[in-house]
């Protein structure tokens, strides 16, 4: 037992070294999480949404700035045309100038409170050319109204030449408002247009950012979360091997992958005990067949020493040799004994190896050979020749069939008859290993539960209902799993089905030497 005890406090301290190593891994990673991350793609969401915001926003303020240049030039217009109009009647009826020069004032007092706003617009050189052909405007109109007191004015020449002047200078003005007002009409719709695909662009562009973010959100967070999965399904399997990082920075995964690593090495540990607990008790339920085996070479060593002890003097030297050889035999007989319990007792470190069934099935039955014969079974085992070899931990999967043997034997307390079959399944990759018995059978509301932790159908005392919960860990360990199939009356058949090695063991081994797979993340 103190055997037992040292191999799990070395495989404890294994445990630990490995879960350490892969802690410390994950932990010396530069540390980027996943908030910082989030936090990074919405403030660049955030920043040019604000960016075309602005964007729009200095566009829209140039939309008001130029209609209200074209206010101006269209009021500004107006006036002219209005101050134009009642110049022709004066031409046309000689009616009063007073309305003209009102217009006059008031295009003059437009221009002088807009100069700031159209300056910019039309240019320096066109705005002096507006104002001068205002100036002259003005000047015409004064002129002609003073001199229009004067007789035979209307027909000089200095009347045509005002006249021409008078029309030039307003054509001219009411040319240039209107050039203004359709230029900044022309830049209105030039900005509107260029509004409607700065709408348009800033929502591909965020589409694309959004579509973005899904996507990182998918592979940064969903397939860790599918990774995780995927750990929680071989923690289920019984590998209980540590994740290790893949990624170059650490984040809330690491701290919760870190959490995931320690519960398996806790895992791993109560497995072990668990198992090995069993195992003691597998040990004392072979104690009388044992006893009884090593009794009668005892016993023959006795009375052949008695006799060799008695009958010295009397014996030759020839027979003197047959009785030494036969206490010899003897001695490797009872010490083959005590060798193969020592060697399901010791066997505690997983090894993984190629493995034939037909020799661990018969190391099995000889393990029990004697306890069957207490029990007054009979034993049958039928191995179809040339199977391939699994790929697995002798003394655990020999732990596997003893405790379904030891199960059959309880079954059958008056005897009856016990078979071992072991062919290739169906399925590519595996074999089946069916453990059938004759004995008292198993309800069928009881089946489901037969494999669960402390569940047993024994006396209080006789079963812990670890055996078969024990098996199926060790089954789901190999890849493999323990289905049943009972009735009440006739008999049960446990059907272990293990993956058999499809590449050399040795290649196996070089990439992962404990047999387990690695995860990552």
């Amino acid at each position: 037992m103190s055997d037992i005890l040292k191999q799990g406090l070395e495989r404890e301290g294994l445990g630990h070294e490995r879960e350490d190593r892969a802690r410390l891994a994950l932990l010396q990673r530069p540390r980027f999480t996943i908030r910082a991350r989030l936090g990074l793609l919405f403030l660049a969401l955030f920043l040019v949404s604000a960016i075309m915001a602005s964007a729009g926003w200095l566009i829209l303020a140039g939309v008001e700035y130029r209609l209200r240049y074209v206010t101006a030039t269209d009021v500004f217009a107006n006036e002219i045309q209005q101050a134009r109009r009642y110049e022709k009647n004066f031409f046309l009826y000689r009616s009063e100038l007073s309305e003209v020069l009102q217009h006059l004032d008031a295009a003059d007092l437009l221009l002088r409170q807009a100069a700031e706003d159209i300056g910019p617009v039309v240019g320096f050189a066109e705005m002096t050319t507006i104002r001068a052909h205002l100036s002259r405007y003005r000047h015409s109109i004064d002129e002609l109204i003073a001199r229009n007191r004067q007789e035979d004015f209307s027909g000089s020449t200095d009347f045509k030449t005002l006249e021409t002047s008078l029309r030039d200078d307003g054509s001219r003005m009411v040319s240039l408002a209107l050039d203004i007002s359709k230029k900044e009409r022309a830049q209105i719709s030039s900005l509107i247009s260029v509004i409607q695909k700065v709408f348009i662009l800033t929502s591909v562009f965020l589409l694309f950012l959004l579509l973005y973010v899904a996507l990182h959100l998918s592979r940064h967070i969903i397939s860790r979360l599918d990774r995780l999965m995927a750990a929680t399904q071989r923690i289920a399997t019984g590998d209980f091997s540590p994740i290790l990082p893949q990624r170059k920075y650490r984040d809330e995964f690491s701290y919760l992958t870190i959490a995931l690593n320690h519960m398996m090495q806790e895992l791993e540990q109560r497995q072990d005990v668990l198992v090995e607990s069993h195992k003691i008790r597998a040990v004392g339920n072979l104690t009388a067949g044992i006893a009884h085996e090593l009794n009668n070479p005892l016993n023959n060593i006795m009375l052949t020493s008695e006799m060799l002890k008695e009958d010295y003097a009397k014996l030759d030297d020839e027979a003197r040799l047959d009785m030494v050889n036969d206490l010899i035999e003897q001695a490797e007989r009872a010490r083959s004994i005590v060798k193969n319990l020592l060697d399901f007792v010791r066997e505690s470190e997983v090894k993984r190896e190629q493995l034939h069934l037909h020799n661990l099935l018969e190391e099995t039955l000889r393990l029990a050979g004697n306890q069957i014969k207490l029990n007054k079974v009979k034993l049958e085992l039928e191995v179809h020749p040339n199977l391939p070899p699994v790929y697995g931990d002798r003394s655990l999967l020999r732990q596997l069939f003893l405790n379904l043997l030891l199960n059959a034997l309880d079954a059958m307390p008056t005897g009856g008859k016990l078979t071992f079959k072991a062919s290739e399944e169906k399925e590519v990759g595996f074999l089946a290993i069916k453990v059938v018995d004759t004995g008292t059978g198993i309800p069928a509301h009881l089946l489901r539960a037969i494999f669960d932790p402390f569940f047993t159908t024994k006396p209080t005392g006789k079963g812990t209902g670890l055996g078969l919960s024990v098996s199926q860990g060790i089954a789901r360990h190999h890849g493999g799993n323990i289905e049943v199939d009972s009735t009440p009356g006739q008999g049960t058949t446990f059907t272990v089905h293990l993956p058999f090695v499809t590449i050399p063991a040795e290649l196996k081994v070089s990439r992962n030497s404990n047999g387990s797979s690695v995860g990552s993340i």
